[in-house]
């Protein structure tokens, strides 16, 4: 299969890079040619690992710790990015936690946390990014989740986030239309990675999830990293500020039983 190379020259930051979907965008974006930084929280080990495949692609690659709900980090971060590649042209918020419980027994600390990271991280990311970007097209690219617009069990404090992070979509996409900076979001069907494993009935969800998907068969971390690929190219030009469903048709599906 012919290898895509639209993003030869360009540089990219996905936050919560290491792992997971973060991982197979970081992996994506660099196969069509780009060089990558990847952002991380805590463990060092699988940053070092994707840093590694990346380098093997012949890309420059580099890891940077960061809480990207904190201000101070979140500059530090960008400082870093501005002083190794000179600007930035994407940017991919995938960086994401929260608390599994029903709306009900959230603690306000559970809530401060999860809409810390999952929606005040992308804002302070999106714009720190903006001196980075302006003159370069630049691609801010949310990543967000089903749970945003159904219900989920215990899925309380993450997919009000994810609603949240789909209104600063919109947002940012309409303020940043004019100094030529595109912002769009992917919301994504289930994908079996380590986070579902918080999820005391993952394999039910999965049963389900493969059960319900009209495709026929299960989203994969691919599937979303190469719709990244996408908005990240000149080809997605005139779409601003909308969130792409990539879930194989499942969210269309009313079941009764």
């Amino acid at each position: 299969m012919t290898q895509i190379s639209d993003l030869v020259g360009k540089t990219a930051l996905v936050t919560g890079g290491s792992r997971g979907i973060g991982r197979e965008i970081a992996l994506e974006l660099a196969r069509r040619g780009a060089d990558v930084a990847i952002n991380y929280f805590r463990n060092g080990a699988p940053a070092r690992e994707t840093i590694g495949e990346l380098e093997r692609l012949g890309r420059h690659a580099i890891a940077i710790k960061a809480n990207v709900a904190e201000p101070e980090r979140v500059t530090e971060l960008f400082d870093r990015i501005g002083r190794e590649f000179g600007g930035l042209d994407i940017l991919v918020n995938n960086a994401a936690s929260g608390v599994q419980k029903p709306a009900i027994e959230l603690e306000p600390r559970h809530w401060d946390w999860t809409m810390n990271i999952n929606t005040r991280g992308p804002w302070l990311c999106a714009r720190a990014a903006v001196p980075l970007m302006e003159g370069r097209n630049g691609r801010v690219i949310n990543i967000s989740s089903l749970g945003a617009q159904r219900v989920m069990s215990d899925y309380a404090s993450v997919g009000i986030s994810k609603a949240a992070l789909e209104a600063l979509t919109r947002y940012l996409g309409v303020e940043l239309a004019s100094r030529g900076i595109r912002v769009n979001c992917i919301s994504g069907g289930l994908v079996r990675t380590d986070a579902l494993d918080h999820f005391e009935e993952a394999d039910d969800m999965m049963d389900a999830a493969l059960r319900d998907t009209p495709a026929g068969r299960m989203v994969t971390a691919n599937d979303i990293a190469r719709v990244v690929a996408f908005l990240a190219s000149d080809a997605s030009e005139m779409i601003v500020g909308q969130t792409i469903v990539v879930d194989g048709g499942m969210g269309l599906v009313w079941r009764t039983g």
